[in-house]
């Protein structure tokens, strides 16, 4: 990759300018050039969130399926996608015709070799074992990187893209797009007013109907498929080690129950349920993280039920406390007494705090003090509030913060950790068992099986990613 001298200097002198104007210092009229890869189904939405806000100057498109105007569920693979989640309308043709001038691209090295020099932020929304390399070749040529969670498919990558933005000074932003919603600002106003004080437990759950197993008992990866054409598909694989042939059950989507290719239903929604808990209760790493329940586990695709412990020391004087996280349907997490008559049944989270007790759902939704009607009578006594002011959305906050205006609000130094959290969950599903973990030394000290998926070997050419 051709890095030039004025992106040599802007490198250098990025951790000097980040408290100003990060990255790229804009022109008078404050456009900022973006370059979005993967722009099917969910990189789609995230390219039009972004690409849409004001004085955003769409000039690049990446996609290894650019041309595709099929429907993303082609005819036949519907029994694999469960309740027909892809819609026919997220293609990534469809979304590059959004933008008909700007340059289309295969592959996102070539794109940062022809148009480095005229790119000023980065949006990333491809499968999780992509993030990775992709968000790291951005920072080291000093652009702001907004990238869809999980941050990285494997603990270390995490830490990497972490360590990359202490040294390049970036702005970064992962895709938690409910970390800017009502509940991060709920979560973070009553904490600091002591209505959420001294939590010893969490149990959260995600019990949908979804795509991270819906093949039962797996044996080996699939046969080989004709490759759709046009589609790169040595740059989707990236940087997995071994070679695994195109097919239909590791695209459109259906990557994400794969191991090698995806974090399942816990680094999918963790985040989006996880989030606010993680960051403001400075959880960390855990001391100790085991699987209390498996049904389904398996070599290749993640389990189809399945319950996670994570264990976490005291911290900055709050007491140890555990998280129990529920996946797969029917696998539903205790519902509290003060919860009466109904159940805990939606994907969301109960939080177990000195005083009270908290229930809430997913992507940004408010927490509501349970029984319901003592949050009702805390409303009208003035002791709580609905009101969290207003604030900047998600995708709007990540170009505030590119143009120096805001900070982001899930940078890789918030997400990293919870998004590391989420790697050692996945170990646990893929291995069962109970570890311990050194949060110094960022090892797990009675396993070396499981200490060794803390990284993924890396496939020959794709190791300077890996250099910081």
């Amino acid at each position: 990759m051709k890095i030039s001298r004025r992106q040599t200097l802007m490198t250098a002198s990025a951790a000097a300018t980040y408290s100003l104007i990060p990255g790229k210092v804009l022109g008078a009229n404050n456009q900022i050039n973006l370059a979005a890869i993967g722009i099917g189904q969910q990189g789609g939405n995230i390219l039009r969130a972004i690409g849409g806000q004001p004085g955003v100057n769409v000039v690049a498109l990446c996609d290894v399926d650019i041309d595709s105007d099929s429907p993303v569920v082609p005819k036949g693979v519907e029994k694999y996608s469960v309740q027909g989640w892809m819609s026919e309308g997220a293609t990534p043709a469809t979304a590059a015709s959004k933008f008909p001038n700007a340059k289309k691209y295969r592959d996102f090295r070539k794109m940062f070799d022809e148009m480095g020099d005229e790119i000023d932020a980065v949006c990333i929304g491809v499968p999780d074992h992509s993030h990775f390399p992709i968000a790291m070749a951005a920072m080291m040529l000093g652009k702001p990187v907004y990238v869809e969670k999980p941050l990285a498919r494997t603990f270390q990558e995490c830490q990497l893209l972490m360590d990359a933005e202490q040294k390049y000074g970036v702005v970064t932003q992962m895709g938690n797009q409910g970390h800017s919603g009502d509940n991060y600002h709920q979560f973070k106003l009553w904490k600091e007013t002591g209505i959420i004080k001294n939590v010893t437990h969490v149990d959260a759950q995600m019990n949908s109907s979804r795509r991270w197993h819906p093949w039962g008992e797996i044996a080996g990866f699939p046969a080989s498929e004709t490759i759709p054409p046009g589609m790169n598909w040595p740059v989707w694989q990236g940087t997995t080690p071994m070679h695994v042939d195109f097919n239909k059950r590791l695209h459109y989507g259906n990557w994400r129950g794969w191991h090698q290719f995806g974090t399942g239903c816990f680094g999918d929604w963790g985040a989006h349920i996880l989030d606010t808990i993680h960051e403001f209760l400075d959880l960390g790493l855990p001391e100790k993280f085991s699987a209390k329940k498996l049904v389904g586990r398996n070599d290749y695709v993640f389990p189809l039920q399945s319950t996670i412990n994570f264990a976490f020391p005291e911290r900055n004087g709050m007491p140890a406390m555990d998280i129990d996280w529920y996946d797969g349907q029917g696998n539903y997490a205790p519902t509290p007494k003060e919860m009466g008559n109904k159940k805990f049944r939606g994907n969301g989270k109960v939080i177990y705090s000195e005083d009270l007790v908290f229930q809430g759902s997913t992507h940004g939704r408010p927490l509501q003090i349970v029984p319901y009607d003592k949050f009702k009578q805390m409303l009208i006594d003035g002791k709580v509030s609905k009101d969290y002011g207003k604030h900047s959305d998600h995708h709007a906050n990540f170009i505030n913060a590119v143009r120096g205006d805001e900070k982001t609000r899930s940078p890789f130094s918030v997400s990293g950790p919870l998004c590391q959290m989420f790697a050692l969950g996945c170990i646990a599903q893929r291995l069962g068992g109970e570890y311990e973990f050194d949060r110094k030394t960022k090892r797990i000290t009675n396993d070396q099986l499981a200490n060794s998926y803390l990284m993924d070997d890396v496939r020959q050419g794709w190791e300077q990613y890996y250099k910081i």
